[in-house]
């Protein structure tokens, strides 16, 4: 069976290298599937887990926003941050969950509510990613 080579790279450096049967990615038009021979395209990434399908296995890494550069053999995905499902740290993003919270429900001027929604939707996506709840 043909696979494709998958790279993850966020600037903090590579984030996940292998090869896979094929890729589910969240994009700003919706979700897509990446198969071996895809025709080449780039697209904007938007919050959102990343599936790797690989034999009978999945694979998920949590994604903030990017892009993924699809070639037929090859995918790219460059990414802002991106976090291996098993490198997540629960605590960290529960805590990251709650902060947000908090600063939508702030009645303060001072608060910009459209960034604290953001932030709330990552922390959200790494731990519905963590937990395997998609």
């Amino acid at each position: 069976m043909k696979t494709l080579t998958v790279n993850i790279v966020t600037p903090d450096g590579p984030v996940y290298d292998s090869e896979v049967d094929m890729i589910i990615a969240k994009t700003a038009s919706g979700e897509i599937g990446i198969l071996p021979g895809h025709i080449p395209m780039v697209a904007p990434l938007v919050v959102g887990a990343i599936k790797l399908k690989k034999e009978a296995k999945t694979e998920y890494v949590a994604v903030s926003s990017g892009f993924v550069e699809v070639r037929p053999e090859k995918v790219s995905i460059l990414a802002t941050s991106a976090e291996v499902a098993s490198s997540i740290d629960l605590a960290r993003a529960k805590e990251a969950m709650k902060r947000a919270e908090e600063r939508i429900q702030s009645k303060q001027d001072s608060v910009d509510h459209s960034r604290a929604e953001l932030a709330l939707k990552r922390a959200m996506n790494r731990i519905n990613v963590h937990e395997g709840n998609f």
